[in-house]
């Protein structure tokens, strides 16, 4: 887990600070980290128009829009670029898979998930369905450790932008 806090140093989003590494037989044999796919305008320089535009989409949406590539997806993508089998393989990634890497790594065959920060469905009436597609993992677990940086690589929802109510409540 310390590498894949370590190569998430290289993330480049408005969002989660992610880094992720595949290891298989006790040997890494891929990592990545969050960010705009290669020779594209970084998301921090503006490269990516749902993160320069995080107001505009509430958590879990816009995705369609988005060019970043998560770092499980990275991870996955450059073992695939260099010929490298992720078969059973086990990833160590700083925040709990989305639904979508999840199902990647289903799909390539990656047999256990250890993460570091808790992420749930922004939508309580779709993470039944995020639970069902993680529960076939084979382990799925989080490890608890102190992470020196997770105020850093964590993101916090954007600020709802509107009027205060009468006894000068901002809106929900």
């Amino acid at each position: 887990m310390g590498i894949a806090m370590a190569v998430r140093a290289r993330a480049n989003c408005h969002g989660h600070k992610v880094g992720a590494v595949i290891v298989k037989d006790r040997r890494i044999i891929s990592s990545g980290y969050n960010g705009t796919p290669e020779g594209m305008k970084n998301c921090l320089d503006g490269g990516c128009y749902r993160c320069a535009n995080r107001d505009k989409f509430p958590s879990g949406t816009g995705y369609d829009l988005c060019i970043c590539v998560h770092a499980e997806q990275n991870a996955l993508l450059a073992a695939a670029r260099f010929g490298i089998s992720v078969e059973g393989a086990k990833v160590y990634t700083t925040l709990r898979p989305c639904f979508g890497c999840a199902k990647e790594m289903l799909q390539a065959q990656i047999e256990e998930v250890f993460y570091l920060h808790p992420w749930e469905h922004p939508d309580a009436d779709k993470q039944r369905q995020y639970d069902i597609l993680q529960a076939k993992f084979r382990d799925l677990q989080q490890v608890h450790m102190v992470d020196p940086d997770a105020e850093w690589a964590l993101s916090k929802p954007p600020k709802v932008v509107g009027k205060p109510d009468e006894h000068g409540h901002e809106p929900m």
